[in-house]
């Protein structure tokens, strides 16, 4: 892949890196710095992208990786709950009820909704990113569907939603 290819599928990529990133870190700053980190590493290591057309599924492999180290560093300075409590009041005011709904998903299964609904990965793409198989992201999706379709429903918010493809489109 050339430098110009590179800058291309990245610029494609930017907002799909971000919404993974926001997925699992919740807070932008950390967002901003894993995405600035992950086009670093990849760059460096662009060498070792056997067919560009993964280039997708390999950028976001290397997000992963690089959003549980920040979560890893940021367990030695704060608790989890106390860092939730001062970032989640601070921008709970900024987005839909459906957006603060799957961001109460565990990790495990707000990875998924993002990157199925909002990022459009096929559920073989997420298999070989996730390193699972292709049921047990089909039965997590489930899962994920039904818990926000349930604390959406709890809070009085609850738009039916229609899942078609890789997309949810409200009725």
């Amino acid at each position: 892949m050339t430098r110009d290819v590179f800058i291309r599928e990245i610029r494609q990529s930017e907002s799909m890196l971000y919404h993974v990133a926001k997925s699992i870190l919740k807070n932008d700053s950390d967002c901003a710095d894993a995405v600035q980190e992950t086009l670093l590493k990849a760059y460096e290591k662009l060498h070792t992208l056997k067919q560009d057309q993964f280039f997708r599924t390999w950028i976001t492999r290397i997000l992963i990786n690089e959003c549980n180290g920040v979560l890893r560093k940021r367990k030695c300075v704060i608790s989890y709950e106390e860092y939730m409590e001062n970032a989640g009041a601070a921008e709970n005011k900024k987005y839909t009820h459906l957006y603060m709904a799957i961001l109460n998903l565990t990790e495990e299964l707000r990875i998924l909704v993002t990157l199925y609904y909002i990022e459009g990965f096929s559920q073989k793409e997420i298999a070989e990113i996730l390193h699972m198989q292709e049921g047990t992201i089909k039965s997590r999706l489930s899962r994920a569907r039904a818990l926000l379709k349930e604390q959406l429903t709890e809070e009085g918010s609850y738009l039916p939603v229609k899942a078609t493809g890789a997309k949810m489109q409200l009725r």
